[in-house]
């Protein structure tokens, strides 16, 4: 590659007022942008994601919680209510465990028509290593009582969402609070939570969507019927018309993403790449399920190669992979897609909702060859 500035190659960009509106980004999804983050996908290239750098969304504003005076309530339909600081959190059987965790809205800015929310492309991921102790620990010495039906985790978080000021709420039922991977964590990759990241407690699901890994963690309550806060009931829903109740947003669906090679441009994120063989690299996953094949397509998705499969860390954590392009002069659009261990598949085509949720339609890398 020459020394010259390769930008007058690339596609200009049209003055904002010949844009299509569905590059126009409001001015609320702006501020919702500078507020969260997403991980830089070259920092795939990290097995475990630096926690500075992890995705991140928060719902409300960040609580001032207090970890001297911090206690965590368990009560409700139990035998042994529990009041615990974390001190006595921490003396309980620990674990650390790498854990994969992507926000439920992730891809939503290239659904057309656009929703209009956090507006992630792809990078709303991260893969951690999370130290904490087994919620069904705590679930078991408090002693759930027969009529139990939904366990209620509430954050410190508050706002206003569906008219009302609500704290941030999600449930689980029995069999899901009891699973073995579910935890209260207190580190993350080492060191205690950061703020954001939900210090001083927060719920970790291993294999479900961001949402539900509830921070900042309050209280939990056993109740004896289904939990209908807004979080369960009209947010995080597939649905195809505002409104309608819809499916419940659970489990993370397969994705794989690729490193972008060579450099880019500033403004359009293009990538400028030299001819000759370059190492393709990235990662997959699939909530609770495994990765079983990831696919390259170096032609825009006209044909499909098999990349190679790395060792994970954890049942829980992103797959590596990588493939060997040979890279000839000229513009392409390379993807890459992966298939789970119960054989779904990455569709190539968007997965259209209203709320922009669970979109995993294969990625797609513009580079010039030069």
């Amino acid at each position: 590659m020459t020394q010259k500035d390769p930008a007058p190659r690339f596609p200009s960009i049209p003055d904002i007022s010949e844009r299509d509106s569905v590059d126009q980004f409001h001015r609320e999804e702006l501020q919702l942008a500078l507020r969260n983050r997403g991980m830089p996908l070259e920092a795939m290239r990290y097995p475990i994601t630096p926690s500075g750098i992890h995705y991140l969304l928060t719902h409300f504003d960040i609580p001032d919680v207090d970890a001297g005076q911090y206690r965590l309530n368990v009560g409700g339909l139990v035998s042994n209510p529990l009041s615990l600081n974390l001190n006595d959190i921490k003396a309980r059987p620990s674990r650390t465990m790498a854990v994969t965790m992507e926000c439920a809205g992730n891809g939503r800015s290239l659904l057309n028509p656009r929703v209009i929310s956090q507006p992630w492309f792809t990078e709303g991921i991260g893969n951690a290593e999370w130290t904490g102790t087994p919620l069904k620990g705590i679930l078991d010495e408090a002693g759930l009582k027969n009529e139990a039906v939904n366990i209620v985790f509430s954050g410190a978080d508050q706002g206003i969402q569906g008219d009302e000021v609500q704290v941030y709420q999600r449930s689980l039922n029995l069999e899901e609070a009891n699973r073995e991977e579910m935890m209260l964590v207190y580190e993350m990759n080492g060191q205690a939570l950061q703020p954001q990241h939900g210090y001083p407690l927060r719920l970790l699901l291993p294999g479900w969507y961001g949402m539900a890994s509830v921070k900042w963690l309050d209280s939990i309550q056993v109740i004896g019927e289904e939990f209908q806060g807004f979080q369960m009931t009209t947010s995080y829903r597939y649905t195809q018309v505002k409104g309608e109740p819809g499916e419940p947003v659970t489990l993370i669906r397969v994705r794989a993403l690729m490193v972008p090679p060579g450099i880019p441009d500033t403004v359009t994120r293009n990538r400028l790449a030299t001819t000759g063989t370059h190492l393709l690299t990235g990662r997959a996953w699939a909530g609770r399920l495994g990765i079983s094949r990831v696919e390259v397509s170096v032609d825009g998705g006209l044909g499909w190669s098999d990349a190679t499969l790395g060792e994970q860390a954890s049942t829980f954590a992103w797959r590596p992979w990588s493939f060997e392009w040979n890279a000839v002069p000229g513009w392409h659009t390379l993807s890459v897609r992966a298939t789970d261990t119960d054989e779904n598949v990455q569709p190539v085509e968007q997965f259209w909702n209203a709320q922009g949720m669970g979109n995993n339609m294969a990625q797609q890398v513009r580079v010039l060859v030069e």
